[in-house]
């Protein structure tokens, strides 16, 4: 699970967990919260990386393919956002997204699926977002690799379904997250009046369709599935 400290990460963690999985935990920066969950799930393991550079992604996926058990899931949560105006936004703001959201999401997964070909089973789930699919003012860089996610999605379940790999994405819309948290009341009312739900999600209602995904559904992939209370329908 990558960027599993935190937020819907952490969620996931312990939705897989309690299914039964041994969840290895990715951080970058989230240290004492990662190791704090890791002493709450049992079995759990952490491991630090930046996965924005190609070096954290080798170490990583090196890590994780020593372990004794194999890699059954991949959860791609790790990403970032720099939002700006299109007129203000950098172009150094565009890199530093993409090389997170994007390039590091692909070269994790280039690695992992390599160990699920071997044998011969797996699941990729990658955790896009509904700006990727419906847009949203002032994320034009974020929304851009969270689209690209969903269409590495659809194009690695037709690639690695000969290895019996599946490949799914779920696309959060507002989630009660710390950053969500943090915002001005009058921003918040603004967003639950987009959302027909009138509510912000949890990360643990993410989490519900992740752990699904990873256990059952064995005839779903290439699929986005939208977690976004109604703001959006695919």
């Amino acid at each position: 699970m990558t960027g599993g400290a935190t937020g819907i990460g952490a969620a996931c963690c312990r939705a897989l967990a309690g299914a039964g999985f041994q969840v290895a935990i990715h951080f970058r920066s989230s240290r004492t919260a990662a190791l704090a969950l890791a002493q709450e799930l049992q079995g759990a393991r952490t491991f630090r990386a930046d996965l924005a550079t190609e070096e954290g992604v080798e170490l990583l996926a090196k890590a994780v393919g020593d372990l004794e058990a194999p890699v059954d899931v991949l959860v791609n949560n790790a990403g970032c956002a720099v939002d700006a105006p299109l007129f203000f936004a950098r172009p150094q703001d565009l890199d530093q997204v993409f090389a997170l959201n994007v390039r590091g999401t692909w070269l994790l997964t280039k690695r992992i699926a390599r160990q699920m070909q071997r044998q011969n089973h797996g699941r990729i789930i990658n955790i896009s977002s509904v700006v990727g699919s419906a847009g949203n003012a002032c994320q034009s860089a974020y929304g851009m690799t969270k689209a690209a996610l969903d269409n590495l999605t659809r194009t690695l379940a037709a690639e690695l379904a000969p290895f019996g790999i599946l490949v799914n994405s779920v696309a959060p819309g507002f989630i009660e997250t710390a950053f969500i948290r943090g915002l001005p009341e009058q921003e918040k009312e603004a967003i639950m009046a987009r959302i027909p739900l009138r509510r912000m999600g949890s990360p643990d209602e993410v989490a519900e369709v992740v752990e699904f995904l990873a256990t059952r559904g064995g005839y779903i992939t290439g699929t986005v599935v939208h977690v976004n209370g109604g703001i959006y329908g695919g």
